[in-house]
């Protein structure tokens, strides 16, 4: 791996990182009300975004959740399968916002994953909590996608990490 590719997703880790250690009072309840989670949207741009947004959310779980053992297990998991998804359906999609809605989906379906740590972590009710996780997430990430869009305007996430090496003359 580059160094560059390295750099670039320390620096996502670190704001993945910084940003739900700001809001972690709301991030780690049966809300899910997690800011840092529009970083997801990076994936789209360029699947290698996903190492720092994976060293992100086991850092953060690890240094501001209560419940560190569901959350390294169970939080990690969801999103690890939510990006693999995306990656793989966004394949078949070439268009960024399409891209980033059907992102949007596939995290907030998998939030059954986190609704399932907190029924067995506290005995909540499964399908409600389901619907509160996902009803969080959905909005986290739907905000995401007009603030992610922008972004790529200026930062042109595509490029900051390079896909492949280009040596052609």
């Amino acid at each position: 791996m580059k160094i560059k590719t390295i750099a670039v997703n320390g620096m996502i880790a670190a704001l993945y990182i910084a940003v739900s250690g700001i809001i972690a009072p709301f991030g780690f309840t049966n809300i899910q009300f997690r800011i840092s989670e529009m970083f997801n949207h990076l994936v789209v741009f360029n699947k290698k975004y996903m190492y720092g947004i994976i060293v992100g959310v086991f850092s953060a779980n690890l240094f501001f959740s209560p419940m560190k053992a569901y959350d390294l297990i169970f939080g990690v998991a969801q999103s690890l399968i939510a990006l693999f998804v995306t990656i793989f359906i966004g394949r078949y999609i070439k268009n960024t916002i399409n891209r980033m809605i059907i992102n949007t989906i596939v995290f907030t379906i998998t939030m059954f994953f986190i609704a399932f740590e907190l029924y067995l972590a506290f005995d909540l009710p499964f399908l409600y909590t389901w619907y509160t996780t996902a009803v969080g997430e959905f909005a986290v990430m739907a905000f995401g996608i007009p603030v992610f869009y922008i972004l790529n305007k200026r930062m042109h996430f595509n490029k900051l990490i390079e896909e492949k090496q280009s040596m052609q003359k």
